[in-house]
């Protein structure tokens, strides 16, 4: 049971008996050879890096989600029954926890390997599972558990847990690319920090707190207890504090919650180094090395302060990478050396003079070991050339096969055998200690090689015939940033033999892999390599392999003109104009020359209560989003067609001109009420009618072409707004009419494109009938002026949810009623509307400034339903 020797707080200098439960050690002699298992393979997966796209990623991830979660459940669990003189949990339910984690680690890392997004969501959903079992057990272990002065350090393992499943989430977002290319930087920063910080660092922390006192053979400090609930506190709310700061890209929080971690490991370093006394440690090699692991968390919880707050977090994004090194090597690999230089001659060792001559052979040479691993991690934290790099993988390679013959020394010198001395329980504990040992070196290599990254540009020849383009060759500049890949597509005449000198102008990391051909290697800001392709005689895709930035959008297309395959998803009968794309557009390139946005402003209506008007039914060439030109179906040469003003009372008499040669075309006016046999009726190509209605009804109004299937010419841009004012509406300064729709690019009628908009799969959405349009070009205005915004949903198949960032409206409008006026003392934040609704907002915009107006369904707002608004003093 507990005793004196078993609390280091009573200066007995042992580890708790606890730790050696022989109910555990067949558990970790399996955790253990998965943990070697796991390391394996992120060194097979990271000694491929040269020419395996993301290989580095993978390593990176195969060693912290497979090998230090498989340790960390483990160990959490073990040291928390030690803490917590609590029962041992029953072994078969802590196996197949442990079984959950290693089966959905493994499914994720799969998943998003082969790009499967459901394996990659059943990966994440048991690992989260297991992980939430994990963190109930522990929770439960302390209800009715004995406790005592070490007791809180247990809360550092259940807030560790719960970071992870934050982080599953989050990397579950980014790796399926439902984050969005808007929200992936912010979001990755997020994961990052929360699994290295959070489930990696929360850990360690807390251990600290018990081995560092134990290692010095001293009691602990005063007032520990409540000193270590604090720094659990301040580092933990720090953390889901900077967690949702940077998920949400809002500096100040992101700085506040990395301010109040760094606070909380200060407050854990001061309380440490106030237990030291001029006595000897017990082992002054491992309470070196926990010193400076604890340093090395301290830096780098520093640096990553001063970054986030020396810059916006659009600059800063992946420079948080060049912390891992120091985390992983200087934090947990010291940690785990400094631990088992300590616990080995005590597990090993029959008695104090065994203890003593195996604790001198682990210690030997440990000033210089020290010394080269620490400088090893400080020449790889820091942004020198790669050679400088390489030399510190080299130190700390050697130091950890340097720490790896002594552990192989201690084990022969012990005289027990390595596979024959067994237990109380008769379970073996020399593959225990050769498993943990070997992970302690694989580890550091894991991490080395896996940041050794390599430059050498990886190319190759397409083959293929003589076509077309035979002869000439083409280089075309490829930028990758922000998420995207500039041009988004390239047509070429087959034959033709293509290089890519392609570009990262981002501040993260980003390579280009070419389907069935080259890929760069992992660019950093400013790197240039050049792709030969050879000759190209059939269309092809090309990505960035890391994860999730192809499902977010990162993606181009080199495509063949008269390649007849699908491939790319982009096909030569499905009729693309040179600068479209079936994936979506890329809408932070740059719009034509001459382009110009669509007026948002609303025309006073005429005067008079007879308005006559001409419209035009005709395919028209429209650039719908930056860059992308295709045939629209239009009404009077624009998608949407003009908009008609009037007020009620007023009669509208249109005329219809059909001059389509392709197909018929009708109109249909929701703003009239008339029987709809004749003047909806569906016009040969050079036919005419005179549509005649009175608007007896004030709203917002649709109108749109009447032609079955509407959906394909509504979607094609067969649509427009009528604005009847409300008797006694005031004047504002400003007043916009905003028509939201749905973009399907291709050849109109085409089967690609019937296929989208019967499957409700757009690839953009916009206001005026142009994704982003004023995005480029902001409406306008001044501080404290009015302004009105009339909004109609022409769907075909999505209403909308309108909302300006940063104002509230005071008045809504919608379908014909007032929802709010300016005397009522409530507010209003959107303006809802389904598929052929319209109604207006008002609102007064307060300040200079950028005010943002969107689409609140978020998946339309980041795929071009957006705009601002722009006002100056």
């Amino acid at each position: 049971m507990y005793s004196k020797n078993d609390d280091p707080a009573a200066g007995g200098g042992r580890p708790p008996s606890r730790f050696k439960a022989s109910g555990l050690r067949s558990r970790h002699l399996a955790a253990h050879v998965l943990v070697a298992a796991w390391v394996a393979l992120a060194l097979l997966a990271a000694s491929a890096q040269q020419t395996l796209p993301a290989a580095r990623w993978l390593a990176i991830h195969l060693f912290l989600l497979g090998a230090a979660t498989t340790a960390i459940v483990v160990w959490s669990e073990h040291f928390a029954v030690a803490m917590l003189h609590a029962p041992l949990p029953d072994r078969r339910w802590s196996n197949t926890r442990l079984a959950g984690v290693n089966v959905g680690a493994l499914g994720v890392l799969t998943g998003i390997w082969t790009d499967l997004h459901v394996l990659t969501g059943v990966g994440c959903g048991l690992l989260i599972t297991a992980v939430g079992a994990h963190l109930v057990v522990l929770v439960r272990m302390g209800r009715g558990a004995l406790g005592g002065r070490l007791a809180p350090i247990a809360d550092y393992y259940r807030a560790a847990a719960a970071a992870l499943i934050i982080g599953a989430v989050l990397g579950w977002l980014l790796a399926t690319g439902k984050a969005g290319p808007h929200h992936y930087s912010g979001l990755k920063q997020a994961h990052v920090h929360v699994t290295l910080l959070g489930w990696i660092g929360l850990p360690v922390l807390g251990t600290l707190f018990m081995l560092w006192p134990t290692v010095l053979g001293v009691r602990m400090a005063e007032h520990t207890t409540r000193l270590a609930r604090w720094v659990l506190v301040l580092a933990a709310g720090g953390l889901l504090t900077a967690v949702a700061g940077l998920s949400a890209d809002w500096r100040p929080a992101a700085v506040l919650g990395i301010a109040l971690y760094a606070a909380g490991v200060a407050v854990a370093a001061h309380l440490f180094a106030r237990t030291l006394r001029r006595r000897p440690a017990i082992s002054a090699a491992a309470a070196w090395m926990l010193a400076a692991a604890m340093g090395w968390l301290l830096v780098g919880v520093v640096v990553d302060l001063v970054l986030l707050a020396a810059r916006p977090l659009a600059e800063v994004r992946d420079d948080f990478g060049s912390l891992v090194p120091v985390l992983l090597v200087g934090l947990v690999a010291q940690v785990l050396i400094g631990a088992l230089t300590y616990l080995l001659p005590i597990v090993l060792a029959g008695g104090p003079k065994e203890r003593a001559s195996l604790r001198a052979v682990l210690e030997g040479g440990w000033v210089p070991r020290l010394v080269v691993l620490n400088l090893g991690v400080t020449l790889l934290a820091l942004p020198l050339p790669g050679s400088v790099g390489s030399a510190g993988m080299l130190l700390v390679g050697a130091a950890g096969v340097a720490f790896l013959a002594l552990v192989v020394r201690v084990l022969v010198r012990s005289g027990r055998g390595l596979f024959t001395d067994g237990d109380e329980a008769g379970v073996s504990r020399r593959p225990v200690l050769w498993g943990t040992a070997a992970g302690v070196v694989l580890t550091v290599l894991a991490v080395l090689v896996a940041n050794s990254g390599g430059d050498t540009s990886s190319q190759a020849s397409g083959a293929g015939t003589a076509g077309a383009g035979a002869g000439t060759t083409r280089t075309v500049a490829v930028t990758l940033a922000d998420m995207r890949i500039r041009p988004a597509r390239i047509e070429v005449a087959a034959g033709t033999s293509i290089r890519l000198e392609v570009t990262n102008t981002d501040a993260q990391r980003h390579d280009l892999k070419v389907e069935d051909g080259p890929a760069t290697p992992m660019l950093a800001k400013g790197q240039t390599r050049v792709l030969d392709l050879g000759q190209v005689t059939r269309s092809r895709e090309a990505w960035c392999t890391l994860p999730g930035h192809k499902a977010a959008g990162m993606t181009m297309d080199i495509v063949v003109t008269g390649d007849t395959s699908e491939t790319s998803g982009a096909s030569a009968h499905d009729g693309h104009s040179a600068t479209t794309t079936t994936r979506g557009p890329d809408l932070s390139a740059d719009f034509s020359s001459g382009w110009q946005p669509r007026d948002a402003d609303l025309a006073p209506a005429p005067g008079g209560t007879v308005h006559k008007v001409e419209l035009r039914a005709a395919h028209t060439t429209v650039e719908v989003a930056p860059g992308v030109k295709q045939q629209m179906w239009t009404f009077g040469g624009s998608a949407p067609g003009p908009t008609l003003h009037g007020k009620v009372g007023d009669v509208f008499e249109v005329t219809l001109v059909n001059d389509d040669e392709g197909m018929g075309h009708g109109i249909d006016f929701h703003a009239g009420s008339l029987a709809p046999d004749k003047p909806m009726r569906t016009l040969q190509p050079g036919e005419r009618l005179v549509h005649r209605f009175r608007a007896e009804k004030a709203g917002a109004w649709l109108y749109h072409c009447s032609t079955a299937p509407m959906l394909q010419h509504i979607g094609n841009g067969m649509y427009g707004a009528v604005v009847i004012d409300p008797p006694g509406l005031k004047k504002v300064d400003h007043e916009y009419v905003l028509v939201s729709s749905a973009l399907y690019l291709g050849t109109p009628g085409s089967t690609a494109q019937v296929a989208k908009t019967t499957n409700g799969t757009p690839d953009a959405w916009a206001f005026n009938g142009i994704a982003s349009q004023y995005a480029e070009r902001p409406l306008k205005m001044k501080a404290g002026e009015r302004a009105r915004f009339w909004v109609i949903a022409a769907g075909p198949s999505d209403g909308i949810a309108f909302h300006i960032v940063g104002t509230v409206f005071d008045t809504v409008y919608k379908e014909g009623a007032y929802l709010l006026k300016p005397d009522q003392p409530g507010g209003s934040q959107v303006l809802d509307l389904a598929t052929a609704q319209g109604g207006f907002v008002e609102t007064t915009f307060p300040e200079a400034g950028h005010y943002s107006f969107v689409d609140h369904d978020m998946r339309h707002a980041e795929a071009g339903a957006h705009g601002t608004v722009e006002v100056s003093d």
